[in-house]
């Protein structure tokens, strides 16, 4: 049996009666399975001596001590007991808040065993969060001890590594730790493997039988380590798997393939197509080296029979959007595979979709400058199109007459059909989820896909989320783009940016101020509007009243409709407004070559993504820009990831660094498009943390699938037995 075939309810285990299983339910416990993947979150080492004397070098004392005198201090009902300790190195007071009955447990002249965190207070050593049991040799038991300080297993632990197991309301570690003991007792020997052998001996690994109970109770820390890798590595192997298995589907690679069917063979990159050659020639620049490869690349991926699925990365200002017309073009002008081919179609269709209406707008306003020209027909579909055009525009899209069409969500609606979609194009994937993508491709026969994003995805993280699909990356800027220069400034000190800002104004050049907050009211956050955060609504009327009384000012949030949005961005980007007070809104906008400032006000309570994206608003002309974080205070107030987060953005301009620093701060489940995968349900494993134990993972995984696609061979069919009966990732539908 495997270990998640354990579903008989956790009320079977000895101690967990109907009022436990309620409160382990809330925990997310609820079968034998589910208890015995509650993993510790830590482990406590009291097999170590650690004296009384070294409290203050270690996170906890782990020591025998000899009572020497109870004093009780306050008043009434609220007298509380000091139970004074000494273990020969030192003495200390064990503060019994709420435990008068510990003065005859602890009685005078008597030995016990102590574990607790201990801290320097009042001139003394003192604890109020200590574990207790009698010392060999006292006269009592361990049963005696147990539970004195509310959290004891029998016997206290000490001599062992006890388990530290996140906790909830009703639940205390001695409760989790007798229940997975009774647990484990009864179900864990018969586990099997859920690795081939083959595997386990070549990665050092434990049996799963065994794994399972040493990473409960370890009985040394070299177990333990061992345990915590044999899981490690068994949740990281069948992820990869399963990332595998989606990689050849989508190559169309069925179980009953044999080995090398649907790979792709093309070895050097086709030519540009004759629409893509005349798109570069009417360029006034050359493509930069990483658009060239990205281009050839997407190429290969196109006239291969297999459909492409790509992920496109590259820093804000790389020049993204220009190669996936290059990839549009393609798609629209040849038969990508036999089956199109011989159907008799030849033109194609392409769907560019984008998260907001305004960024959509942009790409089909470049699209038909750029490849009207050509004789291609772009179309621009929104939820916003009224119903007399939609109509006729959806006719246009179903027979044909449209090659490109661009927008937002409303391009996978019930009502949207295509002739013949061969590529979809999801621009700022981040913020669409899985099944968001998955409703677009539907509406076409096997499409490619092409995923971009401006917010670079650090390697461990594509290893896992996107990992069944092929990458490339843009890592060079168009010629003439000079760094945007970055400075930090208090809020204190926000007249001397402003000052500068007004020298840029009057040079001709345009500005962003971009504030956390729409409006002054409590809606807006759930801080107390007094903190003294500001908002955009009030700063635009100050900003164009007080500040800058001299030069339009705009306003652009999300509360607004888009019309009004459309048209703010659209005076900004002509010149006509030359300050856009905005929310975060602008994150993700329009092309203003000239605006050369970007100022973020209370900048701290931006991520790291989010403030890497608003910097990539400027600095997209030949004129040096220039980035300002205003942070609150004087900074000593500021969190330390607060800090962190301005450090990196000072020190950084390369999109793909600060990514990997954002992933050290946040970690793996917080990363924007990371949630939306359903792919880091992860139990103990760290995709950044145990990225070696990844790497090795996903070669064994990948290699074993090239081989065996239908894991029909050998031991493989243990790991097809597992994915059928005891799925480790149900969230991960293929």
């Amino acid at each position: 049996m495997y270990l998640r075939e354990l579903g008989a309810s956790v009320d079977h285990i000895k101690g967990a009666g109907s009022r436990t299983a309620a409160v382990l339910a809330k925990a997310g416990i609820t079968s034998i399975a589910s208890l015995l993947c509650y993993y510790p979150r830590r482990w406590e080492d009291r097999s170590i001596t650690i004296p009384l004397r070294d409290f203050g070098s270690r996170s906890h004392v782990c020591t025998t001590v000899r009572v020497l005198a109870h004093e009780w201090f306050g008043f009434g009902r609220m007298r509380t007991l000091k139970v004074c300790v000494d273990d020969g190195s030192a003495r200390a007071a064990l503060v019994c808040f709420n435990r008068p009955f510990m003065e005859k447990q602890l009685a005078v002249g008597k030995s016990f065993r102590l574990w607790g965190r201990f801290f320097y207070k009042y001139g003394e050593i003192q604890s109020t969060a200590f574990e207790v049991e009698p010392a060999e040799g006292s006269g009592e038991t361990a049963e005696t001890a147990e539970g004195w300080a509310g959290n004891s297993i029998k016997g206290g632990g000490f001599g062992q590594i006890l388990p530290v197991y996140p906790l909830t309301a009703g639940l205390n570690q001695g409760t989790l730790r007798k229940l997975v003991r009774n647990a484990l007792a009864l179900y864990a020997a018969p586990l099997e493997d859920e690795l081939p052998q083959a595997v386990i001996k070549h990665e050092g690994l434990f049996p799963k039988a065994e794994a399972i109970k040493a990473v409960h109770f370890p009985r040394s820390m070299a177990d333990l380590g061992k345990a915590r890798k044999t899981l490690i590595y068994e949740e990281l192997f069948y992820l990869e798997i399963l990332v595998g298995k989606r990689a050849l589907e989508r190559r169309g690679i069925s179980g009953d393939s044999t080995e090398g069917e649907g790979k792709r063979q093309i070895k050097t990159p086709p030519p540009f197509s004759p629409l893509q050659k005349r798109l570069l020639e009417r360029l006034p620049f050359s493509l930069t080296p990483g658009q060239l490869s990205a281009a050839a690349e997407i190429n290969c991926d196109m006239v291969s029979d297999i459909p492409m699925a790509r992920l496109l990365q590259g820093d804000v200002g790389s020049g993204k959007t220009l190669v996936s017309f290059l990839a549009a073009l393609r798609a629209v002008e040849g038969p990508a595979r036999a089956a199109a081919h011989n159907s008799g179609v030849v033109r194609g269709q392409a769907a560019i979709m984008a998260p907001t209406e305004l960024l959509a707008r942009q790409h089909a306003e470049n699209a038909a400058a750029l490849l009207e020209p050509l004789g291609i027909r772009p179309a621009f579909l929104t939820g916003n199109v009224k119903a007399g055009g939609r109509a006729a525009l959806l006719k246009a899209l179903a027979e044909g007459d449209v090659d490109i069409v661009v927008g937002t969500h409303a391009l996978f609606s019930p009502g949207v059909t295509y002739q013949n979609l061969r590529l979809v194009v999801v621009d700022e994937q981040h913020r669409f989820g899985v099944t968001q993508r998955n409703a677009i491709m539907v509406k076409g026969d096997r499409p490619g896909l092409l995923m971009m994003s401006a917010t670079p995805i650090p390697r461990t993280l594509a290893l896992t989320v996107f990992g069944d699909l092929d990458v490339s990356v843009i890592n060079d800027m168009p010629p003439g783009r000079k760094p945007v220069k970055t400075h930090l400034a208090r809020q204190a000190n926000e007249k001397k940016v402003y000052d500068f800002v007004a020298g840029e104004l009057a040079a001709g050049r345009q500005a962003y101020f971009v504030y956390p907050l729409i409006g002054d009211n409590e809606e807006d956050s759930p801080d107390d509007p007094s903190s003294g955060l500001k908002a955009a609504v009030s700063m635009a009327e100050r900003l164009a009243k007080e500040i800058f009384p001299q030069y339009p000012v705009a306003l652009v949030h999300s509360r607004l409709d888009e019309e009004k949005k459309r048209e703010a961005m659209e005076a900004f980007r002509l010149g006509e407004v030359k300050i856009l007070v905005a929310t975060s809104v602008v994150e993700v906008g329009v092309d203003v070559p000239n605006a050369s400032c970007m100022v973020i006000e209370h900048a701290e309570r931006f991520g790291l993504s989010a403030l890497h994206q608003l910097r990539g608003r400027v600095g997209r002309g030949t004129d040096q820009a220039y980035c300002f974080l205003i942070y609150s205070g004087d900074g000593e107030d500021l969190s330390d990831d607060g800090k962190a987060r301005l450090k990196v953005m000072l020190e950084n301009n390369n999109g793909f660094v600060i990514a990997e620093e954002d992933l050290k701060l946040r970690g793996p489940g917080q990363i924007a498009g990371i949630a939306q995968s359903g792919y880091l349900s992860l139990g103990m494993a760290d995709p950044v943390r145990d990225a070696e134990l990844l790497v090795r993972a996903r070669t064994e995984a990948f290699a074993l699938l090239e081989a065996d696609p239908g894991l029909e061979a050998g031991e493989n069919r243990r790991i097809a037995e597992v994915l059928e009966r005891a799925p480790p990732f149900p969230q991960i539908a293929l």
